[in-house]
């Protein structure tokens, strides 16, 4: 006896199978484009950083000692790890699963993993754009995540900037895909919960974005099935996106006695030095990323020069000699003290009441603004300092500013496309309240890094793409969800 929802099944899966291969190439160009990209940035650019190498250190010692920490080496002898908890265990985690497959801190294997993990996220915001906006839109949206240098070139350097942006992808495509279903208990909510809770673990800020999503899947859920059992859902969410935080949480208390649900902000463990005056003078005058490279994370070990300092970091002739002689000191050992951060604290006391409005409100935008226009050539051979051309290869760093303004500017209009957008408004809102939850947080922070917007780019994408908004939810979007 035939099961008519068996044969619908059926149906609807060779349907799909014939679909994607109607359209196989249209996904398959883009992709061994996207890969080409990544895999010349892997070829070209690859390297670690300091951060890569602190990530790796604690993937070993987890593997080698079961202890998340650094390795301790004392008078020429290995002593086993110490615990710390300045970094969340999401990405040493992802690299101890790399290093254990490919040997240890094989860091050109874990580059080529974040290549596969990069395309599928390409993939996940073609499947969004096609699902809101329509077929077209899909496709462009795939080919402007494949070929955005500013997201592929993270791939060739051990950070979590890869696996959040695909995080963020993960969550949004499972948020349009529950918001379809017709059950509101759906796989695609645990896929939800998943990729917001993983996100946290990889960095502690990306609470925002659960604090962004669930709400509107509330939202979705009120629509569709009423308040309380949305609340329901929403609250099952929440506590699965939570859930992950609870061993993090306790292991901190039992080796620390601190309650420690996160990492701290200044990355530092119980009981060390925090440079509060240092970290207030820097913000007194710091904006660009210049500043942070050059004098940021000089601070505490490398020496300082003040030729490094810009004209507003100064209000006085007398505050340079003051700033300067405070420069020296330091760099007699290299390490902050008591004493010459209290030095610190006091100029920026000094500042903060010179013009409070500088402090508190002009120079945080300006770091933001920094942050999300400047070139994004920081793992690039490119001078920081960008602007002050010196050859003609520094109108490579001109385009790649446009470019990158050219996202925002496509994001705006397509935000602007209101119709295009109706049906999936909830998903659309959380999105946009992902970035300015992010720009409030980023008005906080002490120094400029453009990584920090990184993670609006999946949102600018997806929005980009509502540019060709017109076209019919057919072929990319099957093939995308095939």
């Amino acid at each position: 006896m035939n099961d008519p929802m068996e044969n619908e099944r059926r149906s609807a899966s060779g349907a799909g199978n014939r679909l994607w291969q109607q359209s196989r190439w249209v996904l398959i160009l883009p992709l061994l484009a996207g890969l080409l990209l990544r895999g010349w940035w892997v070829w070209r650019f690859g390297m670690t950083t300091v951060d890569s190498r602190i990530y790796g250190e604690f993937a070993r010692n987890m593997l080698e000692h079961g202890v998340y920490g650094y390795t301790n080496l004392l008078n020429g002898v290995l002593k086993p790890p110490t615990p710390t908890l300045i970094r969340l265990p999401g990405y040493p985690l992802f690299l101890a699963v790399c290093f254990r497959l490919f040997g240890m801190e094989n860091y050109t294997a874990v580059m080529l993993v974040q290549i596969v993990v990069d395309l599928g996220t390409c993939l996940l915001l073609g499947g969004i754009a096609a699902r809101i906006f329509g077929r077209r839109a899909g496709l462009a949206a795939l080919w402007l995540a494949a070929l955005c240098p500013f997201i592929a070139n993270y791939v060739s350097v051990p950070l979590t900037e890869t696996l959040t942006l695909a995080c963020i992808a993960l969550a949004f495509y499972a948020v349009v895909r529950w918001d379809e279903c017709g059950s509101m208990i759906d796989r695609w909510l645990f896929v939800a919960a998943f990729a917001l809770s993983y996100a946290i673990l990889l960095r502690p800020e990306q609470g925002l974005m659960a604090a962004a999503v669930v709400p509107a899947m509330g939202w979705i859920g009120w629509r569709k099935v009423g308040l309380v059992p949305a609340m329901r859902r929403v609250v099952l969410v929440a506590l699965l996106t939570l859930l992950p935080l609870v061993p993090w949480t306790a292991r901190n208390w039992r080796v620390f006695h601190v309650f420690q649900p996160l990492a701290p902000r200044y990355a530092t463990d119980p009981g060390q030095l925090i440079n509060f005056g240092f970290q207030r003078w820097f913000r007194t005058w710091g904006v660009e990323f210049a500043s942070t490279d050059n004098v940021y994370w000089n601070y505490d070990g490398t020496p300082l020069q003040i030729a490094d300092l810009p004209n507003r970091a100064f209000d006085s002739n007398a505050q340079y000699l003051e700033t300067e002689a405070l420069f020296a000191d330091y760099n007699v050992t290299m390490k902050p003290t008591r004493q010459i951060d209290a030095c610190f604290e006091r100029i920026a006391e000094e500042r903060i009441h010179a013009d409070p409005m500088r402090y508190y409100l002009a120079l945080p935008v300006a770091r933001v603004l920094n942050m999300m226009l400047r070139p994004r050539t920081e793992i690039l051979p490119v001078p920081v300092e960008w602007w002050k051309f010196r050859r003609a290869g520094d109108w490579f760093s001109l385009g790649y500013a446009a470019l990158n303004a050219a996202f925002f500017v496509l994001a705006g209009v397509g935000f602007g496309r209101r119709s295009a957008w109706r049906e999936h408004a909830p998903v659309v809102w959380a999105m946009v309240a992902t970035i300015g939850l992010r720009v409030l947080l980023l008005l906080t922070v002490d120094n400029s890094e453009p990584r920090y917007t990184l993670e609006f780019f999946p949102v600018l994408i997806v929005l980009a793409s509502a540019v060709l908004y017109g076209g019919p939810k057919g072929s990319i979007q099957s093939a995308l969800d095939s």
